[in-house]
């Protein structure tokens, strides 16, 4: 198991809308949105272990509610930091959109290898229905 160590979001002050508040504290749908909207890290448990991650694509694939994310922080029980990481969400809770931003997309050649069934959302692209 690998664990790096602890994360401190800065305090900076952002201003937000009555609309994307709610989504950053909302259900975990939303509080997922919002971050990969507005580039926020996000800190979740799954498996028992916590981590913080970029996360980049949102959606269902091979049916399932799915996150790519890149993991940068936290505890792994699959190999060291950082690395990506699919997230079934399924398996993940607590999901929590923290101060810190990151810079956007790593590398946009990956997501041409990637088949969505469904892509909600995209680290980096416009959707609709986002502030």
């Amino acid at each position: 198991m690998t664990k790096a160590y602890d994360f401190e979001a800065l305090g900076r002050s952002v201003q937000r809308s009555p609309r994307t508040e709610a989504m950053r504290d909302g259900n975990d749908d939303q509080r997922i949105r919002y971050a990969i909207a507005h580039k926020h890290l996000l800190r979740f448990s799954l498996y028992g272990l916590t981590r913080i991650v970029e996360p980049h694509d949102y959606g269902i694939r091979n049916g399932a509610p799915q996150l790519l994310a890149y993991q940068i922080l936290g505890e792994s029980h699959s190999g060291k930091l950082p690395a990506w990481r699919w997230v079934v969400l399924g398996h993940a809770s607590n999901f929590e959109v923290l101060d810190e931003t990151f810079a956007g997309s790593r590398n946009a050649e990956v997501h041409h290898h990637i088949t969505w069934d469904r892509l909600f959302a995209r680290v980096d692209r416009i959707f609709p229905d986002m502030d």
